[in-house]
């Protein structure tokens, strides 16, 4: 397995792209509910209005269109909120929003200038930690994530695509026995997801033989961008979502046997108080996957 995409070659014909946390791998809830928000209130020092705080850091990432969001940009839009005069923050802010790179490396290079990235710095270390000290009951693969990315891997190269820091996306994927399947792991020092899967298929994929697996607004948004396949991994629903996932290789075939053009991506987010579910569609002679959203 290659560890960075400058190691990476291209071997197959077809690009499987997965997110980790929330995705292949059951720990989005529990890492905001017990490290990401619990260790921004302490942080922070948020004694009153914790648990209003604590309640809107869930709602920005886990339970909104900014579900999955990188860790540097949610912890720039909750400072925003709690903090709209701060100058400070508005420059934590305006650099998180528009930096290529969000990762601890890339804070550390601000933190002596700003007190924000400094404490961010802190925060987002503490985080790593609280993570690390998880047990491994709590960090572990939805049911048939293995055995999909085991048939998978016969006929796509499979890259990690997430924004989390590497070790910690390394670690999981190991010891939940994926990484056999797993071909390169590009995270948050690498660049955004749309940056990632734009590098990946530099390596010689067709956007039409690449697909995006994710369970996020931002990940539609990342495959979108590069003009390649989404394919939404349902909220609530994962397990049935990855049971449907083995139809792909049938899927890329047989659009790289149409007639050219790409077929439109679609795909959206689960959001909280809603149930959609999955399905297919044919059209001109490419099978599509498709949500369809119900109230």
């Amino acid at each position: 397995m290659a560890h960075s995409l400058h190691e990476f070659v291209r071997r197959k014909p077809f690009l499987l792209c997965v997110d980790s946390d929330g995705c292949a791998m059951d720990t989005m809830n529990i890492k905001h509910f017990r490290c990401f928000g619990p260790c921004f209130a302490d942080d922070w020092g948020l004694k009153e209005g914790r648990d209003a705080a604590l309640t809107r850091w869930n709602e920005i990432n886990l339970f909104s269109m900014t579900r999955g969001i990188n860790r540097f940009l949610g912890l720039a839009q909750i400072l925003t909120e709690l903090y709209p005069d701060d100058k400070d923050v508005a420059a934590f802010s305006r650099w998180a929003n528009n930096s290529k790179e969000l990762s601890e490396r890339a804070v550390e290079a601000h933190a002596a200038e700003n007190p924000v990235f400094s404490k961010a710095l802190s925060w987002s270390r503490a985080v790593n930690k609280a993570i690390g000290a998880l047990s491994d009951e709590e960090k572990t693969a939805f049911h048939g994530v293995k055995e999909v990315l085991e048939e998978a891997h016969k006929s796509f190269d499979i890259a990690v695509v997430s924004s989390a820091n590497y070790a910690a996306v390394e670690e999981e994927w190991r010891r939940s026995g994926l990484l056999p399947h797993v071909d390169v792991l590009t995270t948050q020092q690498d660049g955004s997801k749309a940056h990632c899967i734009s590098e990946l298929l530099k390596k010689g994929y067709a956007p039409q033989s690449a697909v995006m697996c994710g369970d996020a607004p931002g990940d539609e948004k990342a495959a979108n961008e590069n003009g390649v396949f989404f394919y939404p991994i349902l909220v609530r629903n994962e397990e049935a979502s990855w049971a449907q996932l083995p139809r792909l290789p049938r899927t890329c075939k047989a659009r790289e046997g149409g007639r050219g053009g790409s077929p439109p991506q679609s795909g959206i987010l689960p959001q909280s108080r809603r149930k959609l579910t999955l399905t297919a569609r044919k059209k001109q002679k490419f099978v599509i996957i498709q949500t369809i959203l119900i109230e």
